[in-house]
């Protein structure tokens, strides 16, 4: 009876044994295999194909495309740290801290797309440069546009004619500056709507920039009146409409002048001085308000535009329908 269990823990250790040389030799094939697997991958991976001239792989695309993404990330983040660092400098003027923002933002994604590309396709400056001058053939058949809206783009944030908070009007449309993009520029209208204006026609077109360089704007309003009008009085009304008006200045004071005979007026300037030029069609409004009031007090008439017919022959009369017949006998 002692030697039985003897046996059974020979046996039990002989079992171990085998079953530890089995485990050991499987996980040595596995390991073995694995690593064949992952270095077949690896190499398919690293395999360059051949695309004209240009010679890719796998993980070189994927370098490239992770280049390009960080670039990215790090021209937004780097902007915004720039903009908070220059905003608390209150003497610079918001439209530099804008600018410098954004050609901060081009450089460092302009910088990223060459260094992406040359860990992508392994170019050279003059590959690239031959790239850029296919470019600019495609840019003259059919990309003309979009180039001029790029460079105007680029043209607005060096020269600055027109800067971000500005009070812009362009054709029909007027708003504030609210970014200056690549190709595109946004105005935002005293109705709270977007208006996307092409870079390109705020350097080509006529513009309008109510807060470029003197605070200061001169505001004309029209006005005609009756021939029969006295023009000393018509003078002085239009000069006390003016006074008192929320953001006119007393200095320079406002100044009437006669500006012509018209066909059925005569027409009248008023000329006032504010330093909210932005306010411009408020301040208009206020000042017609008061001039219609004073001129209605003061017996002024404005006049509506009149045809006078006359008839060297003849006469008219109406017949029972109410309308007019030309009677040639004068009965």
């Amino acid at each position: 009876m002692t030697g039985l269990p003897a046996i059974l823990i020979f046996e039990t250790a002989t079992v171990t044994t085998i079953l530890s040389a089995i485990t050991a030799g499987l996980a040595h094939f596995v390991f073995q295999d694995g690593l064949n697997f992952l270095a077949q991958i690896w190499r398919y991976l690293n395999q360059p194909y051949q695309i004209g001239s240009l010679q890719v792989s796998v993980t070189r695309f994927v370098q490239g495309v992770l280049i390009f993404v960080v670039a990215l990330v790090l021209s937004r983040t780097l902007s915004r740290l720039l903009k908070r660092s220059i905003e608390k400098r209150a003497y610079l003027d918001p439209g530099i801290r804008y600018t410098l923002g954004r050609i901060t933002q081009y450089l460092i994604i302009t910088v990223g797309a060459l260094l992406a590309l040359k860990a992508a396709f392994n170019l050279d400056l003059t590959s690239i440069a031959v790239i850029f001058t296919a470019l600019s053939v495609g840019i003259g058949f059919g990309l003309q546009y979009i180039a001029a809206d790029i460079a105007s783009g680029f043209i607005l944030l060096f020269e600055r004619p027109v800067r971000v908070g500005d009070r812009v009007s362009i054709g029909t449309q007027e708003g504030d500056v609210q970014s200056i993009n690549l190709r595109t520029t946004v105005l935002l209208t005293n109705d709270r709507v977007s208006v996307i204006v092409p870079n390109s026609k705020l350097v080509r077109d006529e513009l309008i920039n109510w807060s470029y360089g003197d605070p200061r704007a001169r505001l004309a309003i029209h006005i005609g009146v009756a021939y029969n009008s006295n023009v000393d009085l018509v003078t002085d009304t239009l000069l006390k409409a003016a006074e008192g008006v929320d953001n006119v200045l007393k200095d320079p004071p406002a100044k009437v002048q006669l500006l012509k005979f018209g066909d059925y007026s005569l027409d009248f300037r008023l000329l006032v001085w504010t330093n909210r030029p932005r306010l411009h069609a408020q301040i208009r409004s206020d000042i017609n308000y008061r001039i219609e009031r004073l001129f209605r007090d003061a017996g002024i008439e404005i006049p509506f535009p009149q045809t006078e017919l006359r008839l060297r022959e003849g006469a008219l009369r109406l017949d029972p329908g109410d309308k007019f017949i030309l009677d040639k006998t004068g009965e």
